[in-house]
């Protein structure tokens, strides 16, 4: 079977740059899709884009289907003949078929036998599939807001204006968007805009790139970076790559050119998270910074056109970019006019939540949360709830409307401006932290106090109202909170009780429509975070399940149960001591009504009962203050030790005596090794 390379090109006015790389992955995976579906070999799958065109190319792509029997079933064979006569039903099957009675076959089932068929069946072509498979791809790209153009009534992300389908050197005959295929694409719209006929699919990069177009996107965005940090070089400088942005300015070009330009010094007064929000927001900029990590008044732009006056280039972004750098001046001088603290009479203006009242209403219950957690840990109390007072005052300043990335940083600055204690400033921009998984965790506790505050008051808030995340829904990223409480607990060593804290939270809200269970729900909603936390640090879910069926309720004490329970798992005495844990725990809950009370030393008839009991009682003397201190893992690795008199113990006795007092009493002793490894977690249930 002969293959070749297929191709295809959407050619577009400009994408948005944020849509870019869904709609190339998707139109890939659709052909993909498609191709498996058709049972058509090919190899290699490869997405290209830039702003004006989507393709995908695919390697290695059989020209037809593979030849396949096909079997049909008729009627059964006992009404298919009647006194050794083809009935009405055999012969209509038969002219289904397109042949004789005669020709028809027995096809022997479990359910009986019946007339049958079978027809080898060429496949088909690729070339005919294709037109089908690309157009159902297109179908199927999630594009963000359709439109229409002219007088036509197809409907696109942006107007389309060619495409090329095709397979080798051939032409796929294909209408799609109202577009015949051809062979014709276009390159780069000032370098190179005279059509550009393919010869064949393996030609597109090469032939694109000779026309000034740089299709393939990792490379495009490879070499953004590289003149990107060659150009900082020759300035000095050291340039920050940020890689959202260097996706998105990838996006924006098709043959990038790195200049690097300038702005007035005067704007360095202007805090720099401000210039730079400015730059990449409005003008798609890369800033720099001097060998201090200060930022320079330089950034580096990436043109779309490699021109011949490149300084006329420099001097158009200059311009552009000095009334952007200005606004931003201008807002940072208006908003010092008055303190954060004048601030605080408009919160009460601003909806958090439209039944949960306003920021000014969230402000309030945070700061009596974080004034009690600032008691619990150590830091000033005044100060916690100060800076939950002040947390949500730059929202409503002219910097944040402006720049929203910008929350918490400009509370710094502001509160730092009007005297604030240094801690208070601190708090308000590390309230936001973690912002996303690996982030760091706020640094003071202050910090910790006022962002476990807020985020505790919207769990309890939006949990009260009945509004729970389910399946992919999320609106205010209540897992997010969730994960971030149980991090900063744990990252910051906090010993809190999470049970607590909730049930003070919810206590700041008026009249939550689920308050009854309201506590609890929360409480096993952020415990069941637990799973995904271990995941990352390679604990088994496992391990999960058999801490999480003991009571605990303190986040950091979780975390070193999980810790000590996944390194108990790697010991070779694990998996015995579960098993036996397991056993122990079958015999006890048959037999509840005789699991209690005292050991009686005097009823230990057999050697193996007493070696075990004494290895009970003296790993309790050993382990209990370990458990007092936390120190589980510890522990388990003394425990570890009871693996021979326990197996030893199940070999030579027999627990369910006839003598009902020596029967309680070898039950009472398997309840004590039970409850040794409870003060850990249920390790019977690593059995599962």
């Amino acid at each position: 079977m002969a293959a070749n390379t297929f191709l295809i090109e959407l050619g577009v006015e400009e994408l948005p740059p944020g849509a870019i790389d869904s709609l190339s992955d998707a139109l890939a995976d659709g052909i993909r899709r498609g191709l498996t579906e058709a049972e058509v070999s090919f190899g290699d799958v490869r997405a290209y884009a830039t702003p004006r065109r989507l393709a995908v190319q695919v390697a290695e792509l059989a020209d037809k289907q593979p030849d396949r029997e096909v079997e049909r079933r008729g009627p059964a064979l006992a009404a298919a003949f009647k006194d050794g006569q083809p009935t009405k039903a055999a012969e209509g099957f038969a002219r289904s078929c397109g042949v004789s009675v005669a020709d028809l076959i027995h096809l022997e089932t479990d359910k009986g036998t019946w007339l049958g068929y079978r027809e080898q069946q060429q496949g088909e072509t690729t070339t005919r599939l294709l037109p089908d498979i690309v157009d159902r791809a297109i179908a199927a790209l999630p594009v963000p807001k359709n439109m229409r153009w002219g007088a036509s009534r197809i409907e696109f992300s942006r107007p389309v204006h060619w495409l090329v389908m095709l397979y080798g050197n051939e032409v796929v005959d294909a209408q799609s968007l109202g577009l015949t295929s051809g062979r014709t694409t276009r390159g780069h719209r000032f370098h190179a805009p005279e059509p550009i006929e393919l010869v064949h699919a393996d030609d597109y990069l090469s032939a694109l790139e000779q026309a000034w177009v740089l299709a393939d996107r990792e490379r495009r965005r490879e070499r953004i970076r590289e003149q990107v940090l060659a150009e900082a070089e020759v300035q000095e400088a050291q340039a920050v790559i940020d890689e959202a942005l260097l996706i998105e300015v990838s996006g924006l070009v098709e043959w990038p050119v790195a200049l690097a330009g300038s702005f007035d010094e005067r704007f360095l007064e202007v805090p720099a998270e401000c210039l730079i929000s400015s730059m990449k927001a409005n003008q798609k900029y890369f800033h720099l910074l001097d060998a201090q990590g200060r930022l320079k008044p330089q950034f580096i732009t990436i043109a779309n056109i490699d021109s011949q006056d490149p300084q006329r280039v420099i001097e158009g972004n200059e311009k552009v970019i000095r009334p952007r750098l200005a606004d931003a001046a201008f807002f940072y001088d208006t908003d010092r006019k008055q303190p954060l603290s004048a601030r605080i009479p408009g919160l009460a203006s601003v909806v958090f939540q439209q039944q949960l009242g306003t920021l000014a209403d969230k402000a309030h219950r945070s700061a009596a949360v974080a004034a009690f957690i600032a008691g619990r840990i150590g830091c000033d109390v005044a100060q916690a709830r100060r800076a939950a007072e002040l947390a949500k005052c730059d929202l409503v300043t002219e910097m944040v409307l402006e720049f929203p990335e910008l929350q918490g940083i400009m509370g710094r600055y502001y509160a730092t401006h009007d005297g604030e204690p240094t801690e208070v400033a601190q708090a308000l921009e590390e309230q936001y932290l973690p912002r996303f998984a690996g982030d760091e965790i706020p640094a003071c506790r202050t910090g910790q106090a006022l962002a476990l505050a807020d985020r505790l008051d919207t769990l309890t808030g939006i949990f009260g109202i009945g509004q729970r995340p389910s399946g992919t829904r999320d609106p205010f990223a209540l897992r997010r909170a969730a994960i971030g409480v149980l991090n900063i607990m744990i990252k910051g060593e906090l010993d809190l009780d999470l049970r607590e804290l909730l049930e003070l939270a919810a206590a700041q809200h008026q009249e939550l429509p689920y308050a009854e269970s309201l506590v609890e729900e929360v409480l096993g909603y952020m415990l069941d975070r637990f799973r995904a936390w271990g995941q990352e640090e390679g604990i088994t879910a496992e391990v999960y399940i058999a801490v999480r069926a003991r009571p605990v309720t303190k986040p950091l004490d979780f975390a070193r149960r999980l810790r000590a329970v996944h390194a108990f798992t790697q010991r070779e005495e694990a998996l015995a001591l579960a098993a036996a844990n397991k056993r122990v725990s079958n015999i006890l809950a048959k037999q509840a009504d005789d699991a209690g009370g005292q050991i009686d030393r005097t009823l230990l008839l057999e050697p193996a009962e007493q070696a075990l009991n004494d290895a009970v009682s003296s790993s309790r003397e050993r382990v209990m203050p370990l458990f007092a201190e936390g120190r589980y893992r510890e522990a388990l690795d003394f425990l570890a030790g009871l693996r021979a008199p326990v197996d030893t113990f199940f070999d030579e006795v027999m627990v369910m005596a006839d003598e009902d007092a020596i029967r309680r009493n070898r039950l009472a002793l398997l309840a004590a090794l039970q409850a040794l490894f409870l003060e850990v977690a249920d390790i019977a249930l690593l059995q599962q």
